[in-house]
């Protein structure tokens, strides 16, 4: 898929691995729809790549359609990247003996899985609408955003692996339904990646090197501009289709 010239839309992309997507693409050529509930970040990013803030909340099928309409108003829309996503940490039953909560597990649900469902649905949507862009009729191509968590989740992790391991069943799914329109639909599954959630306190780094003690090598953590290299790279690839991709330097994650 050339992106030169056609519109691109990425959820979440007022920081982290969304704003690293959204500045690739257009670094490409696309003009990119930065989608997330963060005004000033999204605003900011926005701005810095000549695209357009739409304030989204990809739970709400309204919101989600609005952004998707901007993305596709002015060229034809052609990729939807999912970075939008949350997480949580709570045992299943905690020390105390109480369950896990039922409106943390929602809600965890509700943004991962359910947010990347409404946005990967309605912008193929809009994509089937368009013309095909090449010979083998391709119109789109839709990456989700998925975890190494949603495969070998760590303890504590239940709701966050649930929701991001749907993610990873969607796939192949998606990607046959979606075969009538010519619409490609990949996962990218990262590990330990740098984005600003791991710098909350002064012990971040001793933080952080505890957390790519596993990683087998280069030994570190990802960084958002190599996921957003990778974004770019499975969307011009046009024989990439209904895969899932690590992207975690080759960690396994233990129990803890």
């Amino acid at each position: 898929m050339d992106l030169n010239g056609t519109a691109a839309i990425v959820s979440g992309a007022a920081s982290g691995l969304g704003e690293a997507t959204a500045r690739v693409l257009a670094a490409a050529g696309a003009t990119v729809v930065v989608a997330d509930l963060n005004e000033e970040g999204g605003k900011r990013v926005a701005d810095e790549i000549g695209g357009q803030f739409i304030v989204t909340d990809v739970t709400s099928e309204e919101s989600v359609q609005a952004a998707v309409d901007a993305a596709a108003a002015a060229r034809p829309l052609r990729v939807a990247v999912s970075c939008a996503g949350i997480g949580w940490a709570e045992r299943t039953v905690n020390r105390e003996g109480s369950p896990h909560s039922l409106a943390s597990y929602t809600r965890v649900i509700s943004v991962n899985l359910i947010g990347t469902f409404n946005l990967m649905r309605i912008a193929a949507a809009a994509m089937q609408k368009t013309g095909p862009a090449d010979a083998d009729g391709q119109r789109g191509v839709i990456v989700n955003t998925s975890s190494v968590a949603g495969i070998e989740g760590q303890t504590g992790q239940l709701a966050y692996s649930a929701s991001k391991g749907g993610i990873i069943g969607m796939t192949v799914p998606a990607a046959r339904d979606l075969s009538a329109v010519g619409v490609r639909v990949l996962t990218i599954c990262p590990g330990i990646i740098d984005t600003p959630i791991y710098g909350f306190n002064e012990n971040a780094e001793e933080f952080k090197a505890k957390l790519t003690a596993p990683v087998v090598f280069p030994k570190r953590m990802g960084t958002a501009a190599e996921f957003g290299h990778l974004v770019r790279s499975l969307v011009e690839n046009d024989y990439m289709n209904a895969e899932v991709i690590r992207f975690d330097g080759g960690i396994r994650f233990q129990p803890k």
